[in-house]
């Protein structure tokens, strides 16, 4: 199982950078439609999987089909947002995380129940069928509506065009003046750049576990006490989402007035405490509530880290670098559900998974910490 989840991500470790660089050279349009519509496509045809190889075989497409998305939209977010409105901005876009989950987790309850009367195949395959369908049929809203710059919006009049491009010029000047780096390869060769691939890894290695994890778990801890079901277990796994989201938004109004290194470490913190009282009870509602403050822990920290490689990188330099650090991060989802799944087959339970989870997010909170605070020194502002 941690296998067939992991493999997903080979993909998106192999294909960031050169998605990024396909973004901007076809446009976010054209790009982001491509990656939406093979994305559902795949997911689509993965409900006709019938054996192991098959499956695995699925995950590895679905990883190429789908990488470059979030780095995708990262990158695109800059073309848009100046520096003070970007935490509201990536806020939002991370929001669709515990959304999606908040939404999807009753869906795929009720496919998974209702599926074969509904669709008259096996509940998992009608899950796969209807997200596939749904992903393609997004990708053509976006074809539809997705402006590549601030100068192709219909919405937008001459004067806004001007003024948001204008904005976003003199920060990018502002940033080279700084020392910010712009071409290509500084990106893909700095120790900066790393770094924070680093301290990214460490935060999403705590989310893609309980991502794909979390249901099972709460199973395994509610046994004692008669058990929850695989469609319970899904909709309670949807309550750390729901408490994420509106951490999430209630921080980003506090953040946006605080360095990009303390508005993320701070959350980062909650989410390695929030794993460490997960790893240490027993029981089924200190569990999920452990688990919702490690959940919005780690959930909080994802916009406000964006803030901090948009501090050192423009240009070229923000496509290859912010697609580099989204695919080496992007190890801890094979990592992170295979180490997840080892360990618990291993030990019986998730007690020690949970403790090495933590463990890794503090080493990447202590990298964050040392390398982006001098990040933020460099550039003499608050980000």
């Amino acid at each position: 199982l941690g296998l067939a989840a992991g493999l997903f991500f080979i993909g998106y470790v192999l294909v960031e950078v050169p998605s990024n660089m396909m973004l901007t050279r076809f446009g976010a349009r054209t790009w982001i439609t491509r990656i939406m519509v093979t994305w559902g496509l795949v997911t689509a045809a993965t409900a006709a999987v019938n054996s192991a190889a098959t499956l695995y075989i699925a995950r590895l497409l679905l990883g190429f089909a789908e990488a470059g998305l979030a780095a995708g939209i990262l990158l695109y977010l800059t073309f848009w947002f100046p520096r003070r409105q970007r935490s509201w901005a990536l806020t939002t876009f991370i929001l669709m995380i515990p959304v999606s989950s908040i939404i999807g987790s009753p869906l795929a309850a009720a496919l998974l129940a209702w599926g074969q009367r509904l669709l008259g195949v096996e509940g998992w395959r009608s899950l796969f069928l209807v997200e596939g369908v749904l992903t393609v049929l997004v990708g053509i809203v976006i074809f539809s509506f997705l402006p590549n710059r601030p100068r192709d919006a219909r919405w937008l009049t001459d004067e806004e065009k001007t003024a948001i491009e204008n904005t976003l010029d003199a920060e990018a000047a502002e940033q080279r003046a700084h020392g910010a780096l712009t071409g290509l390869l500084e990106a893909l060769r700095s120790r900066q750049v790393w770094a924070m691939a680093v301290s990214w890894f460490a935060i999403a290695f705590g989310l893609y576990p309980m991502a794909f994890f979390l249901p099972t778990m709460i199973k395994s801890i509610t046994h004692s006490v008669g058990g929850a079901g695989d469609v319970s277990s899904v909709l309670l796994s949807a309550i750390p989402y729901a408490v994420a989201a509106l951490v999430m938004l209630g921080w980003a109004r506090f953040a946006a007035h605080r360095t990009a290194v303390t508005a993320t470490a701070v959350p980062m913190a909650l989410g390695v405490t929030g794993l460490l009282l997960a790893a240490s009870t027993h029981s089924g509602v200190p569990f999920i509530l452990a688990v919702c403050m490690s959940v919005a822990g780690i959930i909080t920290a994802m916009p406000q880290f964006w803030r901090i490689p948009a501090i050192g990188l423009t240009g070229a330099a923000a496509a290859s670098g912010i697609g580099l650090i989204n695919s080496v991060s992007n190890l801890s989802g094979f990592i992170g559900p295979y180490f997840t799944g080892f360990i618990a087959n291993a030990t019986g339970s998730f007690t020690y998974a949970l403790l090495a989870i933590a463990i890794i997010m503090a080493a990447g909170l202590a990298v964050l910490l040392t390398v982006g605070r001098r990040m933020e020194r460099l550039d003499g502002s608050l980000s």
